[in-house]
């Protein structure tokens, strides 16, 4: 979806009967987008030809003078992305393979479910938006690469922005930060954003992940050590805190910290003193602490797991970074980034990713978030043999994502006669819940064609 600034989407109803015209704009108010009416076919022509910037057209297929699927190809030509859903009572697979082949989204049958209404429009309004992001992404090109932090942290969606304004308002005071958010979200990149915005850019800025050393050499690593302190410390050595001096200070995964870790570090944002290991004299140090935890510090504390001085501390300003599966709609600038990147780095010339390829990024959840993103359109760069990388490059796990309500044969119209055939056949079957009887009858054929046909596509609803 675009920024809450934007002009919202445009569905167009075209129904003729006043009260079912009514059921289908009142189901439909409950999607962002602006729903405009026609009560003939002539009137929705008209719509169109004056405005040709539909996102949607749900549009009875049986209407006198011009039906649906001319609306459906007047629409098409006046604007391709145009995604038009079909609503009739005349549930055939003859007109259903017609409306499809024509370029139909979907097909809904009347009397229908006013929750399937809402999920196939809400689809097709995805779809559409999907495409006309992925659209605007080709088009930029020629444009100069963005800067690679700021792209990857900040996107378009709302979520994001408020990311952004919290980042430059902790950059433009000294004061301590708190990241939270899963892994794989980008914590560091924001610590590292309000490090370079700061007026401590120009001194270091240290990062340490306090999972990823051992407990037992972390506090010689970050407070350092003087000669003889303990076996093997042949030399004096500066720890992590004193080499960040002047600048920031970055603790990520802060959740994996002792109790005793989390007591000296709280020394640190006290007073700026700590000592080094076998030292009786303190060191001062004058540096911004931002530290980052991927799970619910509030809930360790009532376990007595972290120190609630210590968190208060930290939580000058707090930064929760919201998961990839809850922005989806930054995943098309985030996929064609890290592309045009790893394209650049294996040399190869790819121009960008094909809407069903996004289609398929769009519907994966991303537990590892913006890291496993990255490592999956780094899979896809090499992976991809053509000038655009599609659907065929996908990692199996994401090809196979149509186990979910957004199944692949829901979601993409299949391309030849057979697979539409054999799709309305799956699809009636389902929602008839396996009852071959009344499948048949809503398909418009004999219950021994249907088993003919089942037994042809190998269908064993």
């Amino acid at each position: 979806m675009s920024e809450s600034t934007s002009p919202l989407p445009r569905i167009l109803v075209a129904e003729d009967d006043e009260r079912m015209r009514e059921l289908i704009l009142t189901v439909l108010e409950e999607l962002e987008a602006q729903v405009l009416a026609a009560d003939s076919s002539q009137h929705a022509l008209d719509l169109i030809e004056a405005q040709p910037d539909f996102a949607v057209v749900v549009t009875d297929l049986r209407m006198p003078f011009v039906d649906g699927i001319d609306i459906l190809n007047f629409a098409r030509r006046a604007n391709p992305r145009t995604q038009v859903v079909m609503v009739t009572g005349h549930g055939t697979v003859e007109s259903a393979v017609e409306a499809l082949k024509s370029g139909a989204f979907d097909y809904i049958r009347k009397p229908f479910d006013n929750a399937e209404l809402l999920h196939t429009v809400g689809r097709a309004l995805e779809y559409h938006q999907l495409s006309l992001e992925n659209a605007r992404l080709r088009e930029r090109e020629c444009e100069p690469e963005p800067t690679g932090c700021h792209t990857l942290l900040f996107g378009r969606s709302s979520a994001m922005a408020q990311v952004a304004r919290l980042t430059e308002a902790a950059a433009a005071y000294d004061c301590n930060v708190l990241i939270a958010g899963e892994s794989g979200c980008g914590k560091e990149l924001v610590a590292r954003r309000i490090h370079t915005l700061s007026s401590r850019r120009e001194a270091p800025f240290v990062a340490i992940n306090c999972a990823a050393i051992p407990e037992s050499i972390i506090e010689s690593e970050l407070f350092g050590y003087l000669k003889g302190a303990f076996t093997g410390a042949d030399r004096n050595k500066a720890g992590l805190i004193e080499r960040a001096n002047g600048g920031t200070l970055f603790l990520d995964e802060i959740n994996n910290a002792s109790l005793t870790l989390q007591a000296k570090l709280l020394r640190v944002l006290q007073d700026g003193s700590f000592y080094r290991i076998g030292d009786t004299e303190p060191c001062s140090v004058d540096l911004r602490v931002v530290a980052a935890s991927n799970r619910d510090l509030q809930a360790m504390i009532n376990q007595g797991e972290f120190r609630q001085d210590l968190f208060y501390r930290l939580k000058v300003i707090d930064i929760e970074l919201p998961p990839l599966r809850e922005r989806r709609q930054d995943i098309p600038l985030l996929a064609n980034f890290f592309l045009e990147r790893h394209a650049k780095r294996l040399g190869k010339q790819l121009s960008g990713i094909t809407t069903k390829a996004l289609g398929a990024l769009m519907r994966h959840d991303w537990p590892g978030n913006v890291r496993e993103l990255e490592n999956v359109i780094l899979r896809m760069a090499i992976m991809s043999e053509g000038s655009r990388v599609d659907e065929g490059a996908l990692p199996s796990e994401l090809a196979d994502d149509g186990s979910g309500p957004l199944r692949a044969l829901d979601f993409l119209a299949p391309q030849s006669l057979e697979e539409v055939e054999a799709y309305f056949i799956r699809k009636t079957l389902r929602e008839q819940s396996g009852d071959r009887a009344l499948s048949a009858e809503i398909l418009g054929i004999d219950k021994s064609t249907l088993w003919r046909k089942m037994k042809r596509y190998e269908i064993n609803e």
